[in-house]
């Protein structure tokens, strides 16, 4: 768990924006780190090489856990670390990400069903609603009904419930700019 919490606080958007564009995105744009505002201050490249890398920061860890025969529900508990080192990661003192794409590289290797589902959801989100923000929070707002239609075990549905509300609480800048029409619409990548 400490190793999956450690490689979630890679900080890759910081990392990637500054070696290509040499823009910090926690001073522009919306201030976050994640491929969304990367793509908005610093380019498509960064952003999507942003988006692969933190996606894979989610799913490595339990590839490995998996990996070395750790049963279902520590691989659940390993994800969830992986998914804290992004959220609130100690190199940042604790100012990381809002945890999408990282819980997306997760949830692609311990319920790809799910996390399709859940990815078609975002794009609808973003192509109805023209934000980010907007499909992010749709997704993930579906991700325990989805874990309890696919039938999931108890702790599968308690962990999309738990990464769901980690999602929703890093987007609460995101609402409220939404619901005083302050947010800025999205591109997709």
């Amino acid at each position: 768990m400490l190793t999956a919490y450690s490689v979630g606080c890679i900080p890759f958007g910081l990392l990637i924006s500054k070696a290509i564009s040499g823009i910090d995105p926690r001073r522009e744009g919306s201030g976050n780190m994640g491929a969304t505002n990367v793509l908005r201050v610093a380019g498509k490249t960064p952003a999507i090489i942003t988006l692969v890398c933190d996606i894979l920061k989610g799913m490595f860890p339990v590839l490995l856990a998996q990996f070395f025969g750790l049963d279902q529900q520590s691989i659940l508990f390993v994800g969830f670390s992986a998914i804290l080192g992004h959220l609130f990661p100690v190199f940042l003192m604790f100012q990381g990400g809002k945890g999408v794409a990282v819980s997306l590289g997760v949830f692609l290797w311990v319920a790809p069903k799910i996390a399709l589902i859940a990815v078609v959801i975002w794009l609808c989100g973003i192509a109805i609603g023209k934000y980010s923000s907007i499909g992010a929070l749709a997704s993930f707002g579906a991700l325990p009904f989805l874990a309890l239609m696919f039938n999931r075990t108890p702790e599968f549905i308690l962990f999309s419930f738990l990464v769901s509300s980690l999602v929703y609480f890093r987007h609460k800048d995101n609402i409220i700019r939404l619901m005083s029409g302050e947010e800025k619409p999205s591109r997709l990548l």
